[in-house]
């Protein structure tokens, strides 16, 4: 209950900081017409530009009601089949997520990282740090496809891509998930990728394989052994969490006698660069013709629409 009061009593504050910018800007726009003054109108229309992108994120973060929205988020994307087309593809989507993360201030940290055979990303674990970074980046979960000239393919033809997203929020001290260590099999090894000489000198990276699940998680984000196990446990815990909640929601619909899919599900958006330029939200229908914007991280608007829809 607490917690729920402090994010309510942050929304409330943010509303009566921008309520107290918009009176602020219509006297300094008064006095500016009152004197011709110019410059004063033009400084009072980057403000009006700025308020408006706050009350818009405010409007966001109130439609946020789930158990864990205002968490921090574990984000995982997985190449789907078609090979250094689909890696390429899930490099592009890293590059979205990372750049939409920094628009927003949120920290990002990769915590694991399987290069592709040629180009791209085979996979890739990242970690977001920021109020309600689960809350947006749920609406994310699911299938994405792509639709351009492959850059790969010397005859010019079309390619479709896909890549499966995965987010699960960092569990708070008051979600405990009970993991046996006899139900661990815990290896170390050298981290790959980017890091400079240490990652090449010390087996710090760690993988934890859940032997009941047959769920494994790696981490090789830190130069320590002992905090990228804890990393990986708390990947682990997340997703134990999250499979304990499919089977509960299951069950429920069974009771009631409906068939939902759950789990990684169909096909959510498409980014289509050829034969035309558009990206769509499948479920929200909600689409964008600015391609360049969205692959640059310009994803509020489908986070907006999904939660509307979700509601």
């Amino acid at each position: 209950m607490k917690k729920q009061l402090g994010a309510a009593q942050e929304v409330v504050n943010s509303w009566e900081h921008s309520w107290n910018q918009i009176e602020e800007a219509s006297l300094l726009l008064q006095m500016a017409v009152e004197e011709h003054d110019a410059e004063a109108e033009q400084e009072v229309a980057a403000n009006l530009v700025e308020i408006a992108r706050e009350l818009e994120q405010t409007e966001l973060e109130c439609m946020f009601s789930g158990e864990h929205d205002a968490n921090n988020a574990i984000l995982t994307i997985h190449a789907g089949a078609g090979g250094t087309e689909a890696q390429d593809w899930v490099d592009m989507l890293l590059r979205l997520y990372l750049r939409w993360a920094e628009n927003k201030s949120f920290k990002t940290s990769i915590l694991d990282l399987l290069p592709g055979d040629e180009a791209g990303v085979k996979s890739v674990s990242v970690f977001v740090e920021g109020r309600h970074a689960f809350g947006y980046l749920r609406s994310e979960v699911g299938i994405h496809r792509l639709v351009r000239i492959s850059p790969f393919d010397a005859s010019g033809r079309r390619h479709t891509s896909f890549a499966s997203v995965m987010v699960l929020p960092e569990l708070d001290d008051s979600i405990s998930v009970d993991i046996s260590d006899k139900d661990l099999r815990i290896d170390t090894y050298r981290a790959s990728g980017a890091g400079g000489q240490h990652v090449n000198k010390t087996d710090s990276a760690i993988r934890i394989t859940h032997l009941p699940t047959g769920i494994v998680v790696q981490c090789q984000n830190e130069r320590s052994q002992h905090r990228n196990k804890d990393m990986a446990m708390k990947m682990l815990a997340a997703q134990l969490y999250e499979e304990e909640k499919k089977k509960k929601d299951e069950q429920q619909q069974s009771l009631l006698g409906e068939k939902k899919e759950i789990g990684w599900g169909s096909q959510i958006r498409s980014y289509v660069l050829q034969p035309y330029r558009l990206v769509k939200d499948h479920r929200t229908e909600h689409e964008i013709g600015n391609v360049d914007a969205v692959l640059d991280g310009a994803i509020d608007p489908f986070i907006k629409a999904y939660l509307l829809w979700d509601k």
